[in-house]
This record gives C-alpha cells, structure tokens and sequence, in this order.
C-alpha cells in the first residue's frame, strides 16, 4: 500500500480525506487553507492510497493547536482510519510512518489527544494503549493526553493548567472552534443560525493563530461549547444535536 504525502505543493489536487468533495466545498475549502498555513510550522498530512477516511496529520508539539507543553514531541492531531478500512493493516502502516517520520527528526516521542472513553472527534484510546501509549496527564471531564516515550527517562508531557478544569466567565452559549477540522466549516454556521433565530444568547470564537489555540479554555480546539460558563461537548453538533441540548439546558 502506498502512502501519499500532502504537502504545498499537491494539496491542490489531493482530496484531504475526511472531506472528498471538489475544492469549492466549503469544508474542503477551510481544511486545505489551514493546511497550507501549517506546513511552515513543520505538520505533516500523509494518507493511504484509498479513497475515504486513511490519514494521520502531526506536528511538532511546540506548534500544535492545544494547550499543551510537551517540547520535543511530536503531536499527532487527528488519526483517522474509517470502518471501511479496518483490519487490514492501515492504522498500524500509518502509524509506524509516524514514529519512523518523528525518529529520524529528533523528536523524544508522540503525544495525542484522547479520552477515558472513546469519544466523537477524539483519537481511539483503546487502539492507542494497545500500541503502547499511556497516559501522561488528564483534565476535566474526560480527556486523556496520551504519550509514547522513544526513551524511558523522556519527560511527561501535560496540559496547561488553565485547560485542566475547563471554565468561563461568561453566560449564555459560547462556543470555540477552528478549522483544523473541516467540518466546522459547515456546522457552526448552522448552530449560529439556531440560536439566532430562537433570541438564545450565542457567541462564537474562531482560533485563527498558533497562540490562541494553545491559550484555549479546554483542552479540545477543534470545537468546543460552553455553556454559562461550564463545559457541554466537544462534539461537532447538528441541528438536531444542538436542539437536543437547548431543550435540556432549558429545563
């Protein structure tokens, strides 16, 4: 199977993965521009050969867009290989391009995203342990930030400690996002809609730089809500999801 490096160079005229669609969708179109602007900061988009979701993307941990500290690791910010694809050996061919990949560049191991569970939009913690990822720190209500140490006595990365307990001072619906996932190029705008045309207090706010994403209230960047300033989902809402959680709050 061969595996096909994204870079500035074919990102044009490479599908991205977890959005197929031509480059005038507007998910597509929000991915590959923030792509394009990270590939500076050293990330590295690499798929199968396939046609669907077969992709991991990863980053030198110092440029990734959470609030984290874990210098000289590399993070990896999604991973993604779809039901269609499973047990044939992907995952592990594109994770081992990963390891290799951040070996051969001095890096003092990976460090991931997850959660107690599995959980929508987070990476698989059950796959990952069985590859030999353990937990280095947790945050509230159920993150897990995973590491794989290329050397016993490498430090722990961790969260900052203002993601920890995620909180904020402000009421009504907040919601911060960015569109290192695509998909939020599509569902915010109709969560806005939402709340605008029922009167309910709704704030969005967009991560554009490295520097506010890394100073983010929680530990997901990619999407997260809140609600009178306590943590409600990191999950990507729908409308019908959204109007679930309105008529919950509302009671």
């Amino acid at each position: 199977m061969n595996i096909i490096s994204v870079t500035k160079d074919n990102i044009e005229r490479e599908h991205i993965c977890c959005a197929i669609s031509n480059n005038k969708d507007c998910q597509v179109a929000a991915k590959k521009a923030w792509l394009s602007e990270r590939f500076a900061d050293g990330l590295v988009f690499k798929k199968c050969d396939v046609r669907g979701k077969c992709f991991i993307e990863y980053i030198p941990a110092e440029n990734a867009w959470l609030p984290i500290k874990a210098d000289g690791y590399m993070h990896i910010n999604c991973f993604w290989v779809s039901g269609q694809f499973k047990g044939q050996g992907y995952s592990n061919l594109l994770l081992d391009e990963c390891i290799k990949d951040s070996k051969e560049n001095g890096k003092k191991g990976l460090c991931v995203l997850a959660s107690i569970k599995k959980t929508p939009f987070l990476s698989d913690p059950g796959y990952l342990k069985y590859k030999g990822f353990i937990v280095a720190d947790t945050a509230e209500p159920f993150y897990e930030l995973l590491y794989l140490p290329f050397d016993a006595n490498a430090p722990k990365p961790c969260f900052k400690q203002h993601a920890k307990t995620p909180k904020i001072d402000e009421q009504g619906f907040v919601l911060y996002y960015a569109h290192q996932c695509p998909f939020t190029a599509k569902y915010v705008s109709i969560i806005e809609d939402i709340a605008k045309a029922k009167a309910i207090p709704f704030r969005s706010i967009q991560f554009t730089t490295t520097e506010e994403a890394q100073n983010a209230p929680a530990p997901s960047t990619s999407y997260c809500l809140f609600y009178n300033g306590e943590f409600v989902t990191n999950e990507i809402l729908s409308d019908k999801k959204f109007e679930k959680i309105l008529t919950e709050k509302r009671q």
